[in-house]
């Protein structure tokens, strides 16, 4: 319930046109203010923009905003209008009940003072009374169920402030607490989603580190052993792992959390292959694509496949060129790894060769993961190994 002050034989005004276009242009500044206060992201700004135009409303030069500081026990002028310099940002109130703010702070209730100067329940503060202020108007500022402040409207003028008013007032505090708790809530859910992105990276950043001693391991490994095939099946797990590998070393380095960009990646794997293939080129045409890593784990394991058989079968010992290609075309991507080497086999079925290698069984079980389809084509002269899937983006 308010605290209404009134002087001893002053009447109620009597509804007038003027009086009606006074709350009709209170309730249009409070409608003003509800939408920069929805859109707002900064709350100094949103607080001083409150007092700017509850003075507006109030047909007043002074309004406060007044920052409960639980620490002290004290209400700080956080922002405001018409005060002298020096007030706002560094003077403090009380909070006891001998001032209409902490009054209104203490108990909840809205309260009205239109002769400070006759008060007998409230003391007026010195900065007040220094600006000559006659008239006080104060409201409770709740957000999230605490006390956060005081919205105070004051007048050096003759006049009154009614209840209308102090409704007025209540509609602008209530806004600047639902503010306050949606900047509240959106502060908490950025540092959530950055803590859960520093999470990410540092998991990202660990499996890679392992799958790196994975790699190391199975290098041991291969010293330790000399049959060729298995020699072989090593460097087909060592590659298959350092796929994996880079995929997560670019994901804990990406400004995107949980994003790849195929370009990088796809080099990578290239680079990394040639160079254990010495008497092989490869060259690329990688258009920079960014990519979830679901979906670009298993287009680097493919890449890995394709061009381990390339350099495994297109030339023998002599080696020779081998180009990769990955692009978006028409809703769908397309991966390709073209040799000019000596072709498939005659008699070459890609159902059969699944059924004997474990490499194609990747290939099919990882074109279908990917929703896609890959061929084998004759290239005239060498062959032509393409992956067409849907492009996730879309």
């Amino acid at each position: 319930m308010a605290v209404v002050e009134q002087a001893q034989g002053e009447d109620r005004e009597i509804a007038s046109a003027g009086q009606l276009h006074y709350r009709l242009r209170q309730q249009s500044v409070l409608a003003a203010f509800g939408i920069e206060a929805l859109r707002a992201r900064d709350l100094d700004p949103m607080l001083q923009r409150a007092t700017e135009l509850c003075a507006e409303g109030m047909r007043s030069s002074f309004c406060k905003f007044l920052e409960y500081k639980a620490d002290r026990e004290t209400l700080l002028v956080r922002t405001g209008v018409g005060w002298g310099a020096g007030v706002v940002g560094s003077t403090e109130m009380r909070t006891d009940m001998g001032s209409p703010a902490g009054f209104a702070l203490q108990t909840g209730q809205g309260v009205i003072s239109n002769h400070l100067d006759q008060e007998e329940r409230f003391r007026t503060p010195q900065f007040m009374a220094d600006h000559r202020i006659r008239r006080a108007i104060n409201v409770l500022v709740e957000a999230s169920g605490q006390r956060y402040g005081v919205l105070e409207v004051d007048s050096p003028d003759e006049g009154r402030f009614e209840e209308a008013d102090l409704a007025f007032m209540q509609g602008f505090a209530n806004l600047i607490g639902v503010a306050i708790e949606r900047q509240e809530a959106e502060r908490r859910l950025a540092e959530a989603v950055e803590h859960q992105q520093l999470l990410t990276r540092e998991a990202s950043h660990r499996v890679k580190n392992s799958l790196a001693l994975v790699s190391a391991m199975l290098n041991l490994q291969k010293q330790e052993d000399d049959d060729p095939r298995v020699l072989r099946m090593l460097n087909d797990a060592q590659a298959r792992i350092a796929a994996i590998a880079q995929t997560h070393d670019r994901l804990w380095r990406s400004e995107r959390v949980g994003m790849v960009s195929l370009d990088d990646l796809a080099c990578g794997i290239a680079d990394q292959l040639a160079q254990q293939a010495k008497d092989h080129e490869v060259h690329c045409d990688i258009e920079a694509i960014e990519m979830n890593a679901d979906t670009a784990i298993p287009i680097g394991l493919m890449l890995t496949e394709l061009l381990t058989n390339a350099i495994k079968y297109a030339y023998g010992e002599e080696g020779g060129v081998i180009d990769v290609g990955l692009h978006a075309r028409d809703g769908q991507i397309v991966l390709s790894v073209r040799d000019k080497g000596k072709g498939l086999p005659a008699d070459f079925d890609m159902k059969a060769a699944s059924r004997l290698s474990l490499g194609m069984r990747m290939i099919t079980s990882l074109a279908r993961q990917l929703r896609g389809e890959v061929r084998f084509d004759d290239a005239a002269p060498g062959t032509c190994a393409t992956l067409t899937m849907p492009d996730p983006r879309d």
